[in-house]
């Protein structure tokens, strides 16, 4: 079986990014993804969000998602939505300036709080930051992209070792079956 390409983390018009939907789709299946989790910010979209991403067409496989902000201190959630799985991960601890160990903390206190969480980015918007490869974040290591703007499309992506479903891929993301990729650095 082939290994499939995606993206978890992207944006588009309907929070702050700059692409419609449509265009956000078109740009990954342009560079042959597989998949694409949207995942447009929570205080910034409506109910329209809900209603629209089911009618999307594509020839990737579509996950829905949001980015939530996590109360009692500033941190983005990423909640990946499959067909009876949900993949949560800490993202972009880079963007925060947080070390290792306070990115750890975060994720302890979020689950304290309720909310297992899968995985951790260790890119911020697409940039490789290895620092949070750490094995003193007990979480899965994926990368993303981030996109908010066209720049930030293809910079960093995961690869799945699974069949081409939403619940298969969030299995073999917790189980470590995937591999990251980069594109190279910007000059």
């Amino acid at each position: 079986m082939p290994w499939l390409r995606g993206n978890l983390h992207a944006h588009t018009t309907y929070s702050d990014g700059v692409k419609d939907p449509a265009q956000l789709i078109a740009a990954y299946e342009a560079l042959g993804y597989d998949f694409l989790a949207i995942t447009d910010h929570e205080d910034l979209i409506g109910q329209s969000y809900w209603r629209a991403l089911p009618k999307l067409a594509s020839r990737l496989l579509l996950f829905h998602g949001v980015e939530l902000n996590w109360a009692g201190f500033e941190q983005h959630v990423g909640r990946v939505l499959g067909d009876r799985e949900t993949l949560y991960v800490l993202n972009h601890p880079a963007r925060y300036r947080l070390s290792v160990q306070e990115a750890a903390e975060r994720a302890r206190v979020i689950a304290a709080d309720g909310l297992r969480l899968d995985a951790v980015e260790v890119t911020d918007t697409g940039h490789h930051r290895p620092l949070y490869a750490s094995p003193e974040i007990a979480l899965v290591k994926i990368a993303t992209d981030d996109a908010h703007r066209p720049l930030h499309v293809g910079r960093a992506w995961i690869e799945v070792d699974a069949p081409r479903s939403r619940d298969a891929i969030i299995r073999a993301i917790r189980a470590g079956d995937f591999r990251l990729g980069f594109a190279p650095a910007d000059p």
